[in-house]
């Protein structure tokens, strides 16, 4: 067996013919792709998709359960050991090993160029999260967030906040970072623990979505409590919010802080349950969205009050692969609901009816990447969100065609 991963030289299978990928990962709106496949569940392949080549493939000693990508690494996650790779010329640069058992390849990577962070488990009894420098190399802080193992774990786009989840999922904590305090606290119920499947920060870190087993989506909301002194004119609802956390003190750990935990801001309740989903927050026509992705293919687009809250319109729903009549029609039909509350906002946010309005996910500009010898372009490391129809964007990474890893061939 292979004790690092290896190079390998790149073929001429594209990912159209890989039926049976369980690992899709794409560099934000390039068109560098990394793909795995449970046929060869230890090697990862780097495909340009919208070329239809693969740039090169390599293989490692154990199974692929995770691969994550930004503009300067590139992550691959197995059960007990993480190898940290140079996204522009694939060099290994770190391969971190006798990592705590990890059989879901939870870790995290931030997007941010100043901020390139690598959270995984720090152990597999309770949750504990190390976050390790992906740019210097080097550990940076272990956070002891949960009394139960992880579930869940996220970064915001400028790497300064950690949301993470336990596996009872019940609670949701959000941490700076790199200093590891406890910033919020969410509960997402009480009655049943549930299988958080993913977390996900809106764009400007304002908001933290969550999505689980069951068929409620919670989106929370990261706002500090006014101060003491810069409370609004006192309420019944303030007054018996005072009483509370006054008489919290005389309560258990486990009580008082129950009751200092902030509940959703909106929720979403999807048409299907029990399925595996993941869930993302994203500006789409300049208004706040939520998307949610289920395991069967179907894509919903729910409009959210940003000032409101409250339960979350459904838009839009798409199919993600197969060819169902019912289901083309449904892509071409306007599936908005009624408003029940604030008509006003429902009036604002609603897409026109003269047909859904889809974002082309253009990938990599065929005249827009950098010639041999240059450097990537500044605005490959810009420091805001990553627009999702960005045209300028094109995979930061060389060829691989010696086999060696090194990239000496360049795209043509």
């Amino acid at each position: 067996m292979l004790g690092r991963g290896c190079a390998a030289p790149p073929s001429t299978r594209t990912p159209l013919e890989t039926p049976d990928v369980y690992i899709v990962e794409r560099l934000f709106s390039s068109s560098l792709v990394v793909v795995v496949s449970q046929s060869m569940p230890r090697r990862m392949n780097v495909y340009h998709f919208k070329k239809g080549t693969e740039i090169c493939n390599y293989s490692y000693s154990n199974n692929i359960l995770a691969v994550r990508l930004n503009r300067q690494s590139l992550v691959v996650c197995l059960e007990e050991s993480i190898y940290i790779h140079n996204i522009k010329d694939m060099k290994l640069l770190k391969t971190l090993l006798n990592t705590p058992s990890n059989p879901s390849g939870l870790c995290a990577l931030s997007i941010s160029h100043s901020n390139s962070f690598l959270a995984y488990p720090g152990s597999d009894t309770i949750g504990e999260i190390i976050v390790y420098d992906a740019n210097n190399l080097s550990t940076m802080t272990m956070i002891p967030a949960h009394d139960s193992p992880l579930a869940a774990i996220t970064f915001s786009a400028s790497g300064t906040k950690l949301a993470s989840a336990s596996e009872r999922g019940t609670v949701i904590r959000v941490f700076s970072i790199p200093e590891g305090l406890r910033l919020f606290e969410f509960r997402r119920g009480m009655k049943r623990y549930v299988n958080i499947s993913s977390l996900s920060f809106s764009p400007d870190a304002q908001f933290l979505c969550a999505s689980s087993n069951t068929e409620t989506v919670h989106i929370f909301k990261l706002e500090q409590h006014s101060p003491s002194g810069e409370e609004q004119a006192p309420s019944w609802s303030t007054y018996v919010g005072k009483m509370f956390t006054a008489a919290s003190s005389y309560l258990p750990a486990q009580v008082s802080g129950m009751m200092s935990q902030d509940r959703a801001f909106a929720t979403v309740r999807l048409q299907m349950a029990g399925q595996k989903n993941v869930c993302a927050l994203a500006t789409i026509q300049k208004l706040p969205r939520l998307l949610v992705a289920s395991s069967d293919g179907q894509l919903f687009i729910y409009n959210i009050d940003p000032q409101d809250g409250g339960e979350c319109t459904l838009v839009q729903k798409h199919r993600l692969f197969g060819s169902d009549k019912e289901w083309e029609e449904t892509e071409k039909s306007k599936l908005m609901e009624p408003p029940q509350a604030c008509q006003s906002y429902a009036a604002t946010v609603a897409i026109p009816s003269s047909g859904p309005v889809t974002a082309t996910l253009t990938g990599y500009s065929e005249d827009g990447g950098a010639k041999k010898g240059e450097v990537i372009p500044e605005h490959e490391f810009a420091a805001g969100p990553v627009c999702l129809d960005d045209e300028t964007e094109f995979p930061p990474i060389n060829w691989c065609r010696d086999g060696s890893g090194r990239g000496k061939g360049r795209r043509p």
